[in-house]
């Protein structure tokens, strides 16, 4: 059986550095892409868990900046935390299923979120 299509951000950071938050995948599923939703982050969540989605949207941003990008092997759990607010669907029917999907960050939202990250 054939594995899904999944284009790899070569060049891109495979976790965070320093621990073992995962920021991209080897291979697809065979069974398809997991489904990207869009998970609650609470105020309490612990710091190595902000430090990891601060990580991730500057990992992103560094990469992408404000371009749409394909889902291809980024962690569908790691892309949940930002999916719905800092990361949105780029297009028009929006698949959250697909390792094809366009993703694109709302520079607003994650300027707000990360200020950090987008001061000049």
């Amino acid at each position: 059986m054939a594995l899904p299509y999944m284009t790899k951000h070569k060049g891109f950071p495979g976790r965070l550095p320093g621990s073992d938050f995962q920021f991209t995948i080897r291979r697809p599923n065979k069974s398809g892409a997991t489904p990207l939703i869009a998970r609650e982050r609470f105020a309490d969540r612990r710091p190595a868990d902000r430090r990891a989605d601060a990580g991730f949207m500057g990992a992103l941003w560094d990469y992408f900046g404000d371009q749409p990008f394909e889902r291809g092997n980024l962690d569908a759990g790691r892309l949940s935390w930002l999916f719905g607010r800092e990361v949105i669907a780029a297009e028009d029917p929006f698949d959250p299923e697909s390792y094809e999907a366009l993703l694109v960050i709302d520079v607003n939202r994650a300027t707000a979120a990360f200020p950090d990250i987008f001061e000049d």
